[in-house]
């Protein structure tokens, strides 16, 4: 079975009633993919783009329509390198996201994946804002086999990062995943953090590999597109980790972040297991839903 293959079809039922490629159909395959999160301007931009492939390629059958969709989808989600970048040692990768999409899950299961690949990785908690947040990392840390520096509830996240910038670089560690606070006193409190948090590792580790994932949780819809709009503008994004795309039938948020936001969808989760999440394909996923 394939890794999106417990994700719901979107247009299963607009397809299955398909008997050629006219302007009802058109229109009902616009408030389809509007429905399943894609947005208004992505999913007219999609429909339009289909108009004109299917009038010049003069596309008849069900099988070459679905098939050139599949295609203007894949071209939309494909806006940048969805590996990530971990070519020195230490490389950061520092998670950010609102409280409760699976930030700190999301830390442990890529240090698992990272540990089978024989990486040494080391979890920071410097998300000390929530109770019980490093707890939860250091469970996750355990569990995945990797290292983890922290410190008590309450304290500086910025000496915690420093902390664990140094211990990297003594112990040769390959790669540093940064867990960050979802929630302070109030937006500007947190993108200040962020801020903060990204200045030191500019000063610590300058040149070295870095990567800033938002982690959103796709049952949110459209309401994750907002999210990501708010820290790609104040906190600089290099890819998003989506999450839960299992819980929901509106996994279009996908082609809507990427298109909209020209920020490549790097990971994405499907299930609560260790392996359930991987690294995104486009291809893959855009099979899975038409």
């Amino acid at each position: 079975m394939g890794f999106f293959d417990k994700l719901k079809k979107i247009t299963t039922n607009l397809f299955s009633g398909f008997t050629e490629a006219d302007e009802a159909f058109f229109e009902e395959l616009e408030e389809t993919l509007i429905l399943a999160d894609l947005g208004m301007e992505t999913a007219l931009d999609a429909v339009e783009k289909l108009r004109t492939r299917v009038r010049k390629e003069k596309l008849r059958d069900q099988e070459a329509v679905k098939a050139a969709l599949r295609d203007i989808l894949v071209e939309m989600i494909e806006v940048g390198d969805t590996a990530l970048d971990t070519s020195t040692t230490p490389s950061v990768v520092l998670f950010i996201g609102v409280n409760g999409v699976g930030k700190t899950t999301s830390i442990g299961k890529i240090g698992h994946a990272m540990k089978t690949q024989g990486k040494r990785v080391l979890f920071c908690a410097a998300d000390t804002f929530r109770a019980a947040a490093a707890d939860q990392l250091e469970i996750w840390s355990q569990r995945a086999g990797c290292e983890i520096v922290r410190q008590k509830e309450g304290a500086d996240p910025g000496a915690v990062l420093f902390d664990a910038l140094q211990a990297a670089k003594a112990r040769g560690v390959d790669t540093v995943l940064c867990d960050t606070a979802g929630r302070l006193h109030n937006k500007a409190n947190l993108m200040a953090e962020l801020a903060k948090l990204s200045k030191i590792i500019d000063r610590e580790c300058p040149g070295y590999a870095r990567e800033t994932l938002l982690v959103l949780d796709a049952t949110t819809g459209q309401n994750g597109l907002i999210q990501a709009r708010t820290f790609k503008e104040t906190a600089g994004l290099t890819g998003i980790v989506l999450t839960k795309l299992d819980g929901t039938a509106k996994g279009g948020i996908v082609v809507a972040i990427a298109r909209e936001l020209g920020v490549p969808v790097k990971f994405a989760g499907v299930g609560e297991g260790i392996d359930d999440l991987k690294p995104f394909d486009a291809r893959a996923y855009v099979e899975a839903i038409i």
